[in-house]
């Protein structure tokens, strides 16, 4: 495979959004109660488009993941039930999909090293996110990528499971 890591343009917004209707649809089918309220949907993704916060990972010419990236820009992450490893700078990544036809080809760990690459390109050390309780594919993904789980945060009133990478 050959991947590519961008920002997302608006043109890239039918893609993208076909690329979270899946996902939504996959966090339904197997009982989650993630993004099962009308949030992503597409006026979300537009403003992190045109926050220029949208990223995707291409296949050549086919975008197979989307996530939206962001630095120090996270008001849940500042009370957690627990403790974070870092208290400095960090990046932040939400809204994390993959193409249905990319499913089972290591596509989503190789977004998350892009997002510790663009990290360490920023010169910060520390990557954090959080996901549902019910997200066992995110949640292998985290242990499988050294994660470590901090503690719980409250997003959109729903409490999380919330993680930190320190990067080398």
């Amino acid at each position: 495979m050959d991947y590519s890591f961008r920002k997302a343009d608006i043109e890239d917004l039918p893609s993208i959004w076909e690329i979270l209707e899946g996902a939504i649809q996959r966090r339904k089918r197997d009982g989650s109660e993630q993004w099962q309220d009308g949030y992503p949907n597409p006026t979300v993704i537009k403003n992190d488009i045109n926050l220029g916060v949208g990223y995707v990972l291409s296949d050549g010419e086919v975008i197979t993941a989307y996530c939206a990236i962001l630095i120090n820009d996270e008001p849940a992450y500042a009370t957690i039930e627990g403790k974070w490893l870092t208290d400095g700078d960090f990046v932040v990544y939400h809204r994390v999909a993959v193409s249905e036809k990319h499913l089972g080809k290591g596509v989503a760990q190789q977004l998350l090293k892009h997002i510790e690459q663009f990290a360490r390109q920023h010169n910060i050390f520390s990557v954090k996110a959080d996901t549902n309780f019910d997200n066992p594919g995110m949640l292998r993904l985290f242990e499988k990528l050294g994660y470590r789980y901090c503690g719980e945060v409250s997003f959109r009133g729903m409490p999380r499971k919330a993680f930190e990478k320190v990067l080398n």
